[in-house]
Order: C-alpha cells, then sequence, then structure tokens
C-alpha cells in the first residue's frame, strides 16, 4: 500500500435513505438556520423537488428564497448571480439541490458571500481567511459527489478555464442522499453521472496521494457503481440500484477529498472546455486508455486488480474490457462525430491536459506528448 499516513477529518454529516429529503427542515434547524437560500436549476423546478423541500423547510419555521438560474458548467458570472440574489435576502444558510452545477453554484456563493473578492482568488486551497455560511447539498444525480467534497468548480468566463475552488469551510455539513430524487433524471443524465462516479472510482485508487482510507471508499464506489449502473439504464424505477449509484458517488467524492483524481480528468476539462462535450462523457471516453497507460506503472497495476478483484474481474484486460462494455451500454460512443475532434487538435488540447492540476496526482508521470498519443488512441 502507498504511503500508510493520513489525516481524515469527516467534514461532511451524510444521511441517507429513501425520503430522507423529508429531514431537511429538522436539519436546517439543527444548524441554527432561520433563512436559506436555496440553488437549484429550471429542470430540477420543474421535477418538483425544491417545491417539496420548501415545504418542508416552511413547515420548520424556515424562510426561503429560491434562486433557480444555475446553468450547467457554472462560471463566475453565474456565482456572482447567485451572490447577489443571496446579498438581498439576508440568508443564514445554503442549499444546494441538484446535480454538481447547482452544488458548485451554492460552494462559489458561499466563498464571496462570506469572504468577498472574486472567484479568481480562491483558486487551489485554503484561501478563504473568514468562517463560511452552514451549506446542505442535496444531489438530484448520482454523479458528481459534490456533496462530500470541499471544492467548488467554476470556469472563469473569460478564458474558459475551470478553477478548483477548495477549503475545508467549503465542504457541506450535512450531504443529503435521498435516491427518490435521482429516479427524475433523464437517461443520458444518469449515464453521464454514472460513468462520472465509475472514474472517480477508479481514478482516486491509484493517485499518488491515495492513502489506506480514501482506498476503502475507492473500492467500495467501484463496486457499488458496476453493480448499480448497468440495472439503472435497463431499468430507471429500479430503486435499489439508484440507491447503489447515489451512495457510490458520495463515497467516490469523499475518496476525491483525499486522494485527489488523475489524467483521465486532466484530459478530459479541455474537450469540455473546447468541445462542449459533458463531462463524464469526456471523462469516460478517456478512462480506459488511462487504465492501460497506468497499468504500466506495478504498484498502479496492483491497485487496478484489487480494485477488478472487487467485482470479480480478472487480470487488467478484463477491467479495461469492462469499462469498454458501460461505455456501449450508456451510448457514450455514440454521436461522437458531431464534436468534430480534428487531429490537428491534439496538440492543442494536449498541451492543456498537461497543465491540469489533477495530472500531477497521476501514479505515472505523464507529459503533454503522453496526452497527445491517448487522443490518439481514443478518437483515432
Amino acid at each position: 500500500m502507498h504511503s500508510s499516513g493520513f489525516d481524515f477529518q469527516p467534514r461532511t454529516r451524510v444521511v441517507f435513505g429513501a425520503e430522507s429529503l423529508d429531514r431537511i427542515g429538522e436539519l436546517a434547524r439543527e444548524l441554527g438556520a432561520r433563512h436559506a437560500l436555496l440553488v437549484t436549476d429550471k429542470g430540477i423546478v420543474a421535477a418538483g423537488h425544491p417545491a417539496r423541500a420548501i415545504g418542508f423547510l416552511e413547515a420548520a419555521g424556515l424562510h426561503v428564497t429560491p434562486y433557480d438560474a444555475v446553468r450547467e458548467n457554472p462560471t463566475t458570472v453565474d456565482v456572482d448571480r447567485c451572490v447577489e440574489a443571496a446579498r438581498q435576502a439576508g440568508i443564514d444558510l445554503i442549499i444546494g439541490l441538484g446535480g454538481g452545477s447547482s452544488m458548485d453554484t451554492a460552494k462559489g456563493c458561499n466563498f464571496l458571500l462570506t469572504n468577498g473578492g472574486r472567484m479568481q482568488d480562491y483558486r487551489g486551497v485554503g484561501k478563504a481567511t473568514k468562517p463560511m455560511l452552514p451549506l446542505i447539498a442535496v444531489p438530484t444525480t448520482a454523479g458528481t459527489g459534490s456533496e462530500c467534497q470541499s471544492f467548488a468548480l467554476i470556469s472563469d468566463e473569460e478564458t474558459h478555464q475551470k478553477m478548483a475552488c477548495g477549503d475545508a469551510k467549503a465542504a457541506a455539513k450535512v450531504a443529503l442522499l435521498d435516491p427518490l430524487l435521482t429516479v427524475s433524471q433523464p437517461e443520458r443524465v444518469t449515464a453521464c453521472t454514472g460513468v462520472d462516479t465509475l472514474a472517480h472510482a477508479v481514478e482516486t485508487a491509484v493517485t499518488k496521494r491515495r492513502t489506506p482510507l480514501s482506498a476503502m471508499y475507492s473500492d467500495e464506489a467501484f463496486r457499488l457503481g458496476i453493480g448499480g449502473l448497468e440495472r439503472v439504464l435497463r431499468d430507471p424505477r429500479d430503486l435499489e440500484a439508484r440507491a447503489m449509484m447515489q451512495l457510490g458517488a458520495a463515497f467516490a467524492g469523499t475518496a476525491i477529498e483525499n486522494s485527489m483524481l488523475g489524467a483521465a480528468h486532466a484530459a478530459a476539462n479541455p474537450l469540455t472546455a473546447r468541445y462542449g462535450m459533458v463531462h463524464g462523457q469526456a471523462v469516460g471516453l478517456m478512462l480506459p486508455a488511462v487504465v492501460g497507460f497506468n497499468a504500466r506503472d506495478p504498484e498502479a497495476k496492483g491497485r487496478y486488480h484489487e480494485l477488478a478483484a472487487e467485482v470479480d474481474l480478472g487480470p487488467i484486460d478484463e477491467l479495461i474490457e469492462e469499462l469498454d462494455t458501460i461505455l456501449e451500454v450508456a451510448g457514450m460512443r455514440e454521436g461522437l462525430a458531431k464534436f468534430k475532434i480534428e487531429r490537428a487538435d491534439y496538440p492543442q488540447l494536449a498541451q492543456e491536459a498537461a497543465k491540469q492540476w489533477t495530472a500531477t496526482f497521476n501514479p505515472r508521470p505523464i507529459a503533454a506528448e503522453d496526452f497527445e498519443r491517448l487522443y490518439e488512441e481514443v478518437f483515432g
């Protein structure tokens, strides 16, 4: 096992189970809140979840200001708009209800509302000097694991660069995991976020930062993800599989918090920024090739074997084959033509990938020319 020491401080209380949304009012009261900002998006509003949450909060005596203008892959402008709404309302609690974008916007808002300045000031780790408001994170997708992380991922409106802004104070006080909320996800969202969860499990399992503790979370997230994803794609109403995926996403998020990510995420970010490819699809497509690349490192290979053994798979080839099968079932390869990824773009994409923070944690050193070969392998 790589580096045996660790410093584990769980910052987030995890409340899990069907119908646990019913408890949001009492949980908010326990945090001493009187006035909550509910950060969500219009699609989630249409699914009816915020209305139910507001009902429970108001029944517990809280005042709620809804903010439903969250956009996918939020930028600094989205955060600024959310902060404006929060300032006018005079809130003492933030609730992020939705996918990763809602939770990221809620966290970004928390940074600026409590510590001032611009989002760019918090790029990196631990830049916030003042306390933040309590945050309750309520995921409606089973994917990003943002509810168990202290990072806000916000794109710079000007440069389109994704900024990871992390601070222990930004972690949610409570992650409320109600698998019933994920049933309303469109199939495409289920597929993309589910593949993202698996990628988080596979990447965190081998990074240079991994610990015996993060490895436990990675392994369990992988076991739950492999067990649940194909079931959910076959039958969207399979609640047990939904619960497996949601818990898997939260465990993978906890693994990220303690282990960081690797080259598949580094390679995916430029594809999202440049071509608008959905994050889960971009990471999923890069993952099998990255596993093949990393497996030449004996230690990483050993960890992949342990991961594969969790779900009764044999050597590395079987693990890569299983990941490929999942991409097929999830329909990830369909529609790639529309992205028009030109071979001439590979060097530029590879330069951008090599500059990504996540690349530094990859178990095998990886340079721009390696990324170029990976893009070549994936996109031909």
